[in-house]
């Protein structure tokens, strides 16, 4: 879906298909027909953004054969989607039976993540809508915080200079432009906007930025307004918005609220866990650790767990989709746009509890249509526009392409 901001910008939203499992082209496409166009159809929407996660094995046969771009590109068309964001965080395996601390590798000190990250820029540029102004790819923060010596920090800087190089020789080739954002997330070199700042200063801005992951910010019970004002002063754009919420327990010391939480204490996915007291922000590296005594349940907690931004969980959780409002109002409600690719990522769909779990692929479908209603909605209340101009002309375009 595309939205139009007073001042003129082109505000894009999407959902990302980390939700789903296939790492292979077939797969993606597939991915389509069952869950995306289904999704855009839900919502009654001319066209969808979709921001694609490709594993390493599609990007490598894509960046090889330009004639499986033009296919993907096609199938997208024909679906009524469009694709002006990757997700590159995830490497590989995102849906193995236990990811963990794995989907932090490679990192930003190993040759692959750079050879990867620009091969997803590469293939994006094949993909980008042509009126679209812009694409971006997210990635990881460098590095998860532990084993990362100086020789290690310079090889990543080292290799973000050559990003830069890389996404600038793309653009005069291509004609395209394409923006990578570092997501700042609970446990990593870069866990804040504070170290985004300390360790992204610097950047050349035209094409190194932050992707702002809304759940990882509440988790660090970062304030919205304070946190992009700090990367605005240090000249870091906000590339990319995930819009998602985290899971809060304001009473962690509650039975209730204890047994609740167990339920989403799963081994796929590692699940951050904060708590904000007067001498600061403390936490553990996963939920299980939290509820087995390693977190002081005197004050509120929040968990990295990507919950569904349209339906509060029972109480007594609830999630920071509160925060997620702020977040989306500073971006988008002032008199200038901060953001222009809004991407709702929640990927934890087949880790809920048991009982909210969607029913089959339809339930799924209704779930991520409803997030984005919730998401759509909410734009709209900012002053925003639905561009549907621009979503009937994108489509005509993308279906003559596919014709031809």
């Amino acid at each position: 879906m595309r939205f139009r901001h007073s001042d003129g910008t082109a505000v894009h939203l999407a959902y990302c298909s980390n939700v789903h499992t296939a790492e292979d082209l077939d797969g993606v496409i597939a991915q389509l027909a069952q869950y995306a166009e289904p999704v855009r159809e839900e919502l009654g929407a001319d066209l969808l953004g979709i921001g694609l996660w490709l594993a390493r094995d599609v990007v490598t046969e894509l960046a090889a054969r330009p004639e499986a771009v033009t296919r993907l590109r096609s199938e997208l068309g024909a679906r009524g989607l469009e694709t002006v964001t990757l997700n590159a965080f995830p490497y590989a395996g995102f849906h193995d039976e236990v990811v963990k601390k794995k989907v932090y590798l490679p990192d930003w000190a190993d040759e692959e993540r750079l050879a990867y990250t620009l091969d997803c820029a590469r293939v994006l540029t094949g993909l980008l809508p042509e009126d679209a102004e812009r694409g971006s790819v997210s990635t990881l923060p460098l590095a998860w915080r532990t084993s990362w010596p100086t020789e290690r920090a310079d090889a990543a800087r080292r290799a973000l200079d050559r990003l830069t190089e890389g996404l600038a020789g793309l653009h005069r080739e291509t004609g395209r432009r394409v923006r990578v954002g570092f997501e700042p997330e609970p446990g990593c070199v870069v866990e804040t906007t504070v170290q985004a700042v300390r360790e992204l200063r610097g950047l050349d801005p035209e094409w190194l930025g932050v992707c702002l992951d809304a759940c990882h910010l509440a988790v660090q019970f970062e304030r919205p307004g304070a946190a992009l004002r700090r990367l605005a002063d240090a000249g870091l754009p906000v590339v990319k918005l995930q819009a998602s919420a985290a899971l809060q327990a304001d009473d962690p010391s509650d039975p209730a609220a204890r047994a609740a939480l167990e339920g989403f204490a799963e081994e796929r996915f590692l699940h951050q866990t904060r708590t904000a007291t007067l001498a600061g922000v403390s936490g553990v590296d996963d939920l299980p650790e939290a509820l087995a005594g390693g977190l002081d349940p005197g004050a509120a907690w929040r968990v990295h767990f990507h919950a569904p931004l349209h339906a509060e969980p029972e109480p007594p959780l609830r999630t920071t989709t509160p925060e997620l409002a702020d977040v989306l109002g500073w971006l988008l409600g002032k008199e200038r746009a901060l953001c222009d690719h809004i991407e709702v990522e929640t990927y934890t769909w087949s880790v809920l509890p048991e009982a909210l779990r969607p029913d089959g692929p339809q339930g799924l479908v209704r779930g991520m249509a409803a997030e984005l209603a919730w998401t759509r909605d909410l734009m709209l209340r900012l002053r925003l526009t639905a561009d549907s101009a621009q979503h009937s002309t994108q489509r005509s375009t993308q279906q003559k392409e596919t014709v031809a």
